[in-house]
């Protein structure tokens, strides 16, 4: 693509073009299938990384080292950008450093740290997400900055603080993370009523790209594509996606297994070996062999 990296990509997309729609992942296996469909970005959610790996919901249980770890592989086996859920960064702006460049050294395009305190919780769990005070959460973003040694990692900053204060207090805090070099700015809105009404006041109180997280149903999940753009949004992650066509899928099967004795009232709805196999890439391996083993 161009000699460009990855990293070159996504941040000359962000300057301009559509909006960038980036499917949710938990695997290496699902971000061929995100690059295989046509995406030109996968977000690898920390969400699905704690579900895939731990098998426990995403309450601050995925260590920096699990999660780079992970990243590493899915990231080296696609061409796409990845973009990763960092937490909170994994402690204060020391552990935040450390966590810059191991994302970095995974081959990671872009991270996000948000300003919950720690353990964190998902976004979309219920309640309040307490947040640190937004002095430490300014100096979070500024070691993330300083860190970096590749100018095209792309530094997300993103705030909860909306779900316990409101959204002034949301806007606050983009409008200082934008003035201490945040590349993008998130801002986790609560599922309301009024959350249109709401980012569009975000979007609009900051001349910065924006990032939107559009996750399972409700009214934000009923949004097309330009009317997310038309928001003024220049990234949508869709962390579940995967992880709940999945779920379902494999449930829908594993029933009819345990029903019916055998997966065939299913199969028309799972995928062949072969075309399993193509979405891992076995021809060009059988290629390498072909010209190489003797």
């Amino acid at each position: 693509m161009n000699g460009e990296t990855p990293r070159k990509r996504l941040r000359k997309r962000l300057a301009s073009g559509p909006v960038i729609i980036a499917p949710g992942i938990y695997d290496a296996y699902g971000a061929r299938l995100v690059e295989q469909a046509g995406f030109e970005a996968a977000y690898m959610t920390g969400n699905g990384v704690s579900a895939s790996l731990l098998g426990r919901p995403d309450v601050g249980l995925v260590d920096l080292t699990l999660v780079t770890g992970h990243a590493r592989r899915v990231a080296s086996c696609v061409d796409i950008p990845l973009i990763c859920d960092a937490d909170t960064g994994y402690g204060n702006a020391v552990n935040v450093r450390h966590a810059v460049r191991e994302f970095e050294a995974a081959g990671v395009a872009a991270i996000h740290i948000e300003d919950q305190e720690t353990p964190k919780r998902c976004g979309h769990l219920p309640g309040a997400r307490p947040v640190i005070g937004l002095s430490e959460a300014v100096g979070k973003v500024e070691a993330a900055l300083a860190a970096r040694r590749d100018p095209d990692f792309i530094i997300i900053a993103r705030t909860d603080v909306a779900s316990g204060e409101g959204v002034p207090a949301a806007i606050e805090r983009a409008k200082a993370f934008h003035e201490a070099g945040a590349d993008v700015l998130f801002v986790e809105l609560k599922n309301s009523p009024t959350i249109v009404e709401d980012m569009k006041r975000v979007t609009q109180s900051v001349d910065a790209p924006f990032l939107v997280n559009i996750d399972g149903g409700g009214t934000l999940g009923a949004l097309a594509v330009p009317e997310i753009e038309a928001l003024g949004f220049r990234i949508a992650i869709y962390p579940g996606l995967e992880r709940y066509a999945a779920g379902y899928a494999v449930k829908e099967t594993l029933s009819a297994l345990k029903r019916d004795g055998s997966t065939k009232a299913v199969r028309e709805r799972m995928l062949t070996m072969q075309q399993y196999n193509q979405v891992l890439g076995l021809a060009d391996v059988e290629e390498w062999e072909k010209k190489y083993l003797r």
